[in-house]
């Protein structure tokens, strides 16, 4: 299902999906916990840019589906959080105390839960974390996140027209993923990877360390 293919009631944008639990940065602001970040659940399950996170450019193949829909560009750095939509431009404001954060501890076992309200053909979701020494006071980049997922889950079927079944996840789609060790607050960006289109979903949520 492409984005102009979703069907969405008059005076909505078309929705996709997000991680629910543990609840991201958007997600907060929708329940009010984050404060001065007016958005509604549409905005959240909207923060759709261009899959391969790290990869800055559009155009690139799946290695491990060269039949999927190659990706446009993902979003900028500074852009990371709101996945360069203007209408979630909130999400890229960046301090050690802007956001409400979950606590965890390092090496904890912690399910992550996705909604959907617009299922799309899926390749993989994949799992980010900030690097041991990122700047908590800087926007979101490239340069502060690892450069390869901690946690990863990748659906293998290809191609991907002959395989809806295989292809569809299960809505709620739950993960069990174990936190790297780390100190202190840190960022996870989980990016949902779309098969029959350029896109991914992008949702950061955050933690403190203790």
């Amino acid at each position: 299902m492409s984005f102009s293919n979703v069907q969405s009631r008059p005076g909505q944008q078309p929705r996709h999906g997000q991680v629910f639990k543990p609840e991201s940065r958007g997600q907060f602001c929708v329940d009010g916990v984050n404060a001065q970040c007016p958005l509604q659940s549409w905005h959240v399950n909207g923060l759709e840019s261009g899959k391969f996170f790290p990869a800055a450019v559009g155009g690139l193949r799946d290695p491990l589906a060269p039949d999927d829909v190659a990706n446009v560009a993902p979003p900028a750095d500074g852009k990371i959080a709101s996945a360069g939509q203007a209408f979630a431009a909130v999400l890229d404001e960046q301090s050690a105390e802007r956001w409400h954060k979950h606590p965890v501890k390092p090496g904890q076992s912690l399910d992550f839960q996705w909604s959907y309200h617009a299922i799309h053909l899926t390749r993989r979701w994949n799992y980010f974390i900030t690097k041991p020494d990122w700047n908590p006071n800087q926007p979101l980049s490239r340069a502060q996140f690892e450069a390869e997922p901690f946690h990863k889950v990748e659906l293998t079927a290809q191609p991907y027209w002959s395989h809806n079944d295989a292809l569809t996840p299960p809505d709620p789609t739950i993960h069990q993923v174990r936190l790297p060790e780390r100190k202190g607050y840190h960022v996870v960006l989980a990016v949902w990877e779309v098969a029959d289109t350029g896109n991914a979903f992008y949702q950061v949520i955050d933690f403190d360390f203790g």
